[in-house]
């Protein structure tokens, strides 16, 4: 299956856009296009979902074994026609000496060509030796063509193209002059999510067309055609097989507040007996007949007048849980289970289900992988084993002012910040409540446990 890597030589070079508009415009031309991102990330993943009109997959060293993202990918790819790759940060860099986790071990093990962006404002002769240095450091790596991005005119575009031709073997094979067309608007922890915003459409059109008119598409899927493909290993069994009894009814907060959720992870619910009923905080006026609540993240800081108005949702939320009913909140969602959140001079009141105020800050609380381990008051023990370490993630603005002296938590962290710096996972009642963003990989089969949890309770 036609694939390929968009990587870059450093983070804020314009891989996303391009990402977006070349997905888009390649869906246009009427080709299946699979998008996948690099990383724990969940904003970038739905604009590619939203261009590609099929959920983006995330791979990540992390949290999955090699095995593992190999065949998940072919998976994926086994019904696309092409398969674009967005990277994270800048190809080789990994915190690892050697590269483990990089960019470029990913694009090997994927055997996937790499298109490389590179930011070009300000460069003319000197992107000779770049390119050059880029190809010699890792051999057996294919540094397939360079999208030279961020030009500064016509004279800038062929003077660089001129020395690109005369002094590398790698083919140009777009350049896209600055400007606003390949723009979005950004926040704290990167852009504005697409969920988010009412002219995300247009916005992914703008991309599109600017893509269409600047990047050799032809060369693009050739550089695509190109690339081997292994044949998919089967699914992952189940630590247990699912229940033959009826499926539990999940809500899962969905909407312009909350909308931070891996696809596999909510693919692996419904497989593991969950019916998924989406229900919106921000304008639903109370939970849906469920027996069991998702909240994930998000950014319910840009909605907490909305979230503070719905007084009936959030009385909603805090009699079901109060009723013993089990839930599962993530980051966002804590925040909005909490008694009031603050924001500058904003004081919103939230849900109440958790005894502590969260407030924003300027800088990350918590941002990074996180490893944790399961304390003995963890909820969702169940049959399956409890694992030593999870391995998780975390990117957070917001932190819980004067945590409880008495809460019970369902984590000890490792690695990473969580809800005090030692530990994370609020249990209350039958909440678990945590700054923890999980995956349901690698053996950690959090969506089937949490299925479990809430079948024992009903």
């Amino acid at each position: 299956m036609a694939h390929v890597y968009l990587a870059a030589a450093h983070r804020s070079s314009g891989k996303t856009t391009l990402s977006i508009g070349l997905t888009r415009e390649l869906k246009q031309r009427g080709l299946r296009v699979q998008p996948f991102k690099k990383g724990p990330d969940y904003i970038d993943p739905l604009w590619l979902s939203q261009a590609a009109g099929r959920s983006c997959l995330n791979l990540d060293f992390h949290t999955t074994p090699r095995v593992e993202i190999r065949d998940a990918f072919a998976r994926t790819c086994a019904d696309a026609d092409l398969c674009v790759i967005e990277g994270n940060v800048g190809l080789f860099d990994s915190v690892d000496l050697l590269g483990a986790n990089s960019n470029a071990e990913l694009a090997k093990l994927l055997d996937a060509p790499v298109v490389l962006v590179l930011d070009v404002r300000g460069m003319a002769r000197g992107i000779a030796p770049l390119l050059l240095g880029y190809k010699a450091f890792d051999p057996a790596l294919q540094i397939a063509g360079v999208i030279l991005n961020k030009t500064g005119g016509s004279r800038h575009e062929s003077n660089l193209r001129r020395v690109v031709e005369y002094y590398t073997d790698i083919p140009v094979i777009g350049c896209v002059a600055r400007g606003g067309e390949l723009s979005i608007s950004e926040r704290h922890l990167g852009l504005m999510p697409s969920n988010e915003t009412q002219t995300a459409e247009a916005t992914i059109e703008r991309i599109r067309r600017a893509v269409a008119d600047q990047i050799d598409l032809a060369r693009f899927q050739e550089i695509a055609a190109g690339a081997p493909m292994r044949r998919p290993g089967p699914l992952p069994e189940p630590s247990r097989p699912p229940s033959a009894e009826s499926p539990v009814r999940i809500g899962v907060a969905q909407d312009e507040a909350f909308g931070f959720y891996y696809p596999d992870d909510l693919a692996a619910l419904e497989r593991a007996g969950g019916e998924l009923i989406p229900f919106s905080p921000v304008r639903d006026p109370v939970v849906p007949e469920v027996d069991g609540l998702f909240i994930g993240g998000g950014f319910p800081e840009f909605r907490m007048r909305e979230l503070e108005d719905n007084a009936s949702m959030r009385a909603s939320v805090a009699d079901f849980i109060a009723s013993g009913g089990p839930a599962y909140a993530e980051c966002g969602g804590l925040m909005y289970l909490a008694r009031n959140l603050s924001w500058g001079d904003q004081r919103r009141r939230m849900c109440g289900v958790l005894d502590a105020d969260v407030a924003m800050h300027e800088r990350p609380q918590g941002r990074g992988y996180m490893l944790l381990r399961e304390t003995e008051a963890f909820p969702w023990r169940g049959l399956t084993p409890a694992r030593v370490e999870i391995a998780a993630h975390e990117f957070h603005h917001s932190a819980v002012v004067a945590p409880n002296p008495d809460w019970t938590y369902g984590y000890d962290v490792i690695r990473g910040t969580g809800i005090d710096g030692r530990h994370d996972g609020v249990v209350h009642q039958n909440l678990l409540a945590s700054y923890a963003h999980l995956r349901g990989v690698g053996g950690v089969a959090w969506p089937q446990r949490f299925v479990e949890r809430i079948r024992a309770l009903i």
